[in-house]
């Protein structure tokens, strides 16, 4: 577990909702950060109760993105929009991008104050590069897409790989996701690719469902998917090796193989696809 946590934004004067756990400061937490507060950590510490393997599931996640990063960069993708950005950690997106191509650019989006106080961690780019920070809602697509544009880093031009992280658990059936992220996507030009991850309980249905209800109680709603809810959001667009599977299980490298931990304890499904 991790140590002693700070509290974020003191004296900054900005609301930051202290009152309220927020999914983002929860795992900044499950991932050993500090960049969280008291309500967060106690939100937290019930779900890891009730699913001990969550933060396992927070690396296996964010080692995921990195993974993708590396491989759309590889790919010749030089853009990136990273909604649902979270607490920065490094390394974050753009170091990843910028490590193997300084070129470039990376427009991150997130609806959590606290992370616009914190977002100069996620502007510190390379000269030849960029990056950018909006405060945007997933739930309004093309309030966010406006929001990237306005920005002028991103040409929707040129390829862009969309990374949606983690993040369309807290997006319920209410806010149509499946629209949302076929909105997004048709923004986007040919030759472009879709990064997600989303967790699932397809592996421990009724810790699942505590988790879920937990964040409910705590007044975030929450929706774990199968991997064919999952996979519905790939709808029109061509997978690439080796298809939706469990996290761990996408493209591992070396020294951090399947082996290391189960599917279960992961219980996040991850995929890359190309848009034709």
């Amino acid at each position: 577990m991790v140590g002693e946590q700070s509290e974020p934004g003191h004296g900054r004067g900005t609301d930051l909702g202290q009152d309220k756990a927020h999914s983002a400061r929860m795992y900044d937490y499950f991932l050993g950060g500090k960049t969280n507060y008291a309500v967060d950590r106690e939100v937290a510490e019930t779900v890891l109760r009730l699913f001990p393997a969550a933060e396992t599931a927070a690396l296996a996640n964010r080692a995921f993105m990195h993974r993708a990063v590396r491989c759309l960069t590889r790919l010749g993708v030089r853009q990136f929009i990273d909604v649902g950005a979270g607490i920065p950690m490094s390394p974050n997106l753009h170091q990843v991008a910028q490590g193997i191509a300084p070129d470039s650019r990376v427009a991150y989006a997130d609806n959590d104050p606290i992370v616009h106080i914190y977002c100069d961690a996620l502007l510190d780019s390379t000269a030849e590069g960029g990056t950018c920070y909006v405060q945007a809602d997933v739930t309004e697509p093309a309030t966010l897409v406006d929001a990237v544009k306005s920005e002028g880093i991103i040409d929707f031009g040129q390829p862009v790989a969309l990374s949606l992280h983690a993040l369309l658990q807290f997006v319920t059936g209410d806010h149509e996701p499946y629209r949302m992220v076929r909105c997004l996507m048709q923004e986007l030009p040919s030759g472009s690719y879709l990064s997600l991850s989303h967790d699932t309980g397809d592996f421990a249905p009724e810790a699942w469902q505590a988790v879920v209800d937990t964040y409910a109680q705590a007044g975030t709603s929450a929706q774990v998917r199968t991997q064919a809810e999952v996979m519905r959001f790939f709808d029109g667009l061509e997978l690439i090796e080796p298809g939706l599977v469990v996290g761990h299980r996408w493209r591992p490298e070396p020294g951090s193989g399947p082996s290391l931990v189960s599917d279960a304890q992961v219980s996040l499904y991850a995929g890359v696809a190309r848009k034709p």
